[in-house]
C-alpha cells in the first residue's frame, strides 16, 4: 500500500478503496505547490520535489487535503496528518522567505500596509499574474505569495483595492467549519474588509472588468 492509498483509507475509512492512485514529485512546481487531477480510472498527485525533504506523515496530510477536494462532500474522519498538514500551513508563510517582488507591487503593498496595518505586516511574495477577469488575485499560504492579474497594471486605485483584499487573506488565515469546509472569507475578514475607505471601490472594480471585457471582445486584447 502506498503512501496515496494509505492517505484515502485513514481520511474515508467508510467508502470503497482505490487502487489507482500515483503520486509524482516535479521541479516544474515552486516551493512546496502541488496539485491533483483524476478521472474515472485513476487519480494523479503532483507534488513539488521540495516535498521529499519532508516527513510520510506531512506528505500523507498534504495528500488528504486534496482528496477533500477530489471529494468535497463526503463524510470523513480527521487523521492525524491531516492536522499536522493544516497546522503547518498555517504558519508556514511566518517563515518562507521572500524572493519575488514588482516595484510597482511593492508600493501598492507599502501603501495597504501603512495605512491599513499600522505598518506591521511583513512584505509577503509578489507576482503578477495572467490577464484574468475573474480570477482578479489570490493568496497562497504555503509559498507566502500574493498573485494580482495583469489586468491593474497601472490602475493605482483598484490595484490597491485588490492588494488589501488579499493582505486580509495573509493576515486571517482560513479557518474550518464544523462540517470540515475550509472558510477563507470569515466574519472578522469580511468585517474588516469593510472598513476600505473607498466606499464605492466594489462599484469602480465592476465598470473596470466590463470595459475590459468589451475591449477584448472587440479588440481581442
Amino acid at each position: 500500500m502506498n503512501i496515496g492509498e494509505e492517505a484515502y483509507k485513514e481520511l474515508f475509512p467508510n467508502y470503497p478503496e482505490i487502487r489507482n492512485i500515483e503520486i509524482n514529485y516535479s521541479g516544474k512546481f515552486k516551493s512546496l505547490n502541488a496539485n491533483v487531477k483524476y478521472d474515472i480510472n485513476r487519480i494523479i498527485f503532483s507534488l513539488s520535489k521540495d516535498w521529499m525533504e519532508y516527513s510520510d506523515d506531512l506528505r500523507k496530510g498534504l495528500i488528504q487535503h486534496l482528496f477533500l477536494k477530489v471529494y468535497p462532500r463526503r463524510r470523513y474522519n480527521k487523521p492525524l496528518a491531516l492536522d499536522l498538514y493544516e497546522k503547518f500551513t498555517e504558519n508556514l508563510g511566518k517563515y518562507t522567505k521572500v524572493e519575488e517582488s514588482d516595484s510597482e507591487l511593492v508600493e501598492s503593498f507599502d501603501r495597504m500596509n501603512y495605512e491599513y496595518f499600522d505598518g506591521e505586516m511583513e512584505i509577503p511574495n509578489l507576482r503578477w499574474g495572467g490577464k484574468a477577469f475573474t480570477k482578479l488575485g489570490h493568496y497562497e499560504y504555503a509559498s507566502n505569495l500574493v498573485v494580482i492579474s495583469d489586468i491593474f497594471r497601472n490602475e493605482k486605485e483598484l490595484l490597491d483595492y485588490i492588494m488589501y483584499h488579499e493582505l486580509l487573506h495573509k493576515k486571517h488565515g482560513y479557518r474550518k467549519s464544523k462540517t470540515g469546509r475550509i472558510m477563507h472569507h470569515t466574519k472578522e475578514f469580511l468585517a474588516e474588509e469593510k472598513l476600505y475607505k473607498v466606499k464605492d471601490i466594489e462599484q469602480k472594480l465592476k465598470w473596470f472588468i466590463r470595459k475590459k471585457r468589451l475591449k477584448k471582445a472587440f479588440l481581442g486584447f
